[in-house]
């Protein structure tokens, strides 16, 4: 997704060039990375702004962090307020999980379930199991997804994704977003890029710089990269090392546990080159104590995925 490179400070662009384009999530190894701004029709400022956040720049060869589910050691998973948080702290890029209501509309939660993070089962008592696939976004947007986490979190709502989209609009993030039990949902995927495209995030400037699609699923990667090829997608888990040129042909990313990887593991990744002609991308997850972090740093990985940005930051810098 990324290199392991510093994100500069606007003096420092000039320096740079063309290099400040390392930080975009795929190959744009066509692209000669001069009059960015004409090309794409808008202005160079908004591209420089996009690709430069001057607000947390890490040390050169730090992998870049990012807020798993939101800073979601700090505010309840998945929710606006752990974005906002995730924000405050000065993070980039959160991730998310997708999945779809019984009407159809994207909502944002990991569980296939609604128990563990909302009070479903005092609303909705007799609905066992209280699938997420059986209630109408009307009915998820009464419950409330935040005293489970703490009481200054009464009355969070889970949010729809087209909520979630304007909140890190707003934020000036970026998004890693990851489709949720796509066996369960049928068709999400071309549902999920429709919401994207209608709230503009699969305009060139998007879709360039500030988004990744990722799923467990091979076969919904496979969909999404199929139906707009130019998007980055993350395949998340660890396949065999002699299996990674096949996943090579239709994701930009290996994502997997970090403790399913090694030094021998990323740099057999990055010896291929991912769906877009670039050398494919490690971002490990879930790594949220400094330890653990500087060993996965040891192993080169591009990116970390965790619930504590600020603790893996200073870990990785």
């Amino acid at each position: 997704m990324y290199a392991r490179t510093a994100t500069a400070s606007l003096a420092a662009v000039a320096l740079l060039g063309a290099g400040a384009l390392l930080l975009i999530p795929h190959s744009q190894a066509t692209d000669s990375g001069t009059d960015t701004g004409a090309r794409m029709g808008t202005s160079t400022e908004k591209v420089i702004r996009t690709v430069v956040n001057t607000r947390a720049i890490p040390t050169p060869g730090a992998p870049v962090v990012l807020a798993h589910r939101g800073a979601s050691a700090y505010a309840p998973e998945n929710t606006l307020a752990a974005v906002d948080r995730a924000n405050h702290l000065g993070f980039d890029w959160v991730e998310n999980d997708v999945q779809l209501t019984k009407d159809g509309v994207l909502v944002v939660i990991h569980d296939p379930d609604l128990k563990r993070t909302t009070n479903v089962e005092k609303v909705f008592p007799k609905r066992a199991p209280w699938a997420v696939k059986d209630f109408t976004a009307a009915e998820i947007a009464r419950l409330d997804a935040g005293s489970w986490f703490g009481a200054r979190y009464a009355g969070t709502r889970i949010p729809t994704l087209k909520q979630y989209l304007d909140r890190i609009e707003r934020n000036d993030q970026n998004l890693l977003l990851e489709i949720k039990n796509p066996q369960i949902y049928p068709g999400i995927e071309k549902e999920t890029l429709r919401v994207l495209r209608q709230k503009g995030w699969l305009d060139p400037i998007h879709v360039r710089y500030r988004l990744v699609i990722q799923s467990f699923s091979a076969g919904s990667i496979k969909k999404v990269h199929k139906q707009r090829p130019d998007v980055t997608t993350g395949f998340l888990g660890t396949p065999a090392i002699a299996d990674l040129k096949t996943y090579a042909a239709f994701t930009d990313q290996i994502n997997p546990s970090y403790a399913s990887i090694s030094t021998r593991y990323v740099a057999a990744a990055h010896a291929l080159k991912g769906a877009h002609g670039r050398k494919l991308r490690v971002n490990t997850w879930t790594v949220n104590d400094a330890a653990t972090a500087r060993k996965v740093d040891g192993f080169q990985v591009d990116g970390i995925i965790t619930n504590t940005p600020d603790v893996v930051r200073r870990a990785t810098d």
